[in-house]
């Protein structure tokens, strides 16, 4: 049985847990990280080098960073689903993956930090006022692609919806002024009726 290593308070935790409910992929979790530690203990940095969480253990193969364990599950268990059959779909889906860390993960990031972690660290307003503003421009893009499709890829849950599904609950979550972006309210909405997105990164 597929094995998950982390805290399932982490938001990288959070996809990978989101991407198995999907699918219907049994696993069996471990408390890693965070409260609980461990993480940088000689075992676990033999699997993971990095000290962070999630690392997966799928009858032996090692894989961490989260969405390339997102992608690794999603092709081997979801083909067709999650993980889209015609290639350019897929790199579409994959793409918005990209984006999520190379553009979401900075004003996302720096607007947790200062408002729902626990400690919460000290951020100057300016900075924090930044944030927010470069947060709605981010999501002004993804709102004129869901203008066209319901879902980041297409017409159906992928891959690319399941990177940015935790970094939308948390922005809507923010106690900050947000430009109304109707479609990306759509979405959010429609990720909200789902049960595994309900359990494992709205309930936690």
């Amino acid at each position: 049985m597929l094995k998950i290593l982390g805290r399932k308070s982490s938001s990288n935790v959070q996809k990978v847990l989101w991407c198995c409910g999907e699918i219907g992929l049994p696993f069996e979790r471990d408390d890693i990280g965070g409260e609980f530690g461990r993480n940088k203990t000689p075992e676990y940095l033999a699997l993971n080098p990095n000290g962070l969480v999630p690392t997966i253990n799928d009858d032996g193969f090692i894989l961490w960073e989260s969405n390339s364990c997102v992608r690794y599950l999603a092709a081997k268990y979801g083909k067709g689903k999650l993980w889209p059959a015609d290639p350019q779909l897929a790199a579409s889906a994959s793409r918005w993956m990209d984006w999520q860390l190379s553009t979401v993960n900075g004003p996302i990031g720096t607007l947790f930090r200062a408002y729902l972690k626990k400690p919460k660290d000290d951020f100057p307003a300016a900075e924090l006022e930044a944030a927010a503003r470069r947060g709605g421009e981010v999501w002004k893009m993804l709102d004129a692609q869901l203008a066209k499709t319901p879902f980041v890829a297409g017409t159906d849950l992928t891959v690319g919806d399941i990177a940015l599904g935790n970094a939308i609950y948390r922005w809507f979550k923010f106690p900050i002024e947000r430009p109304p972006l109707q479609h990306l309210q759509a979405w959010y909405a429609r990720l909200c009726q789902r049960p595994a997105y309900q359990q494992h990164i709205a309930g936690q």
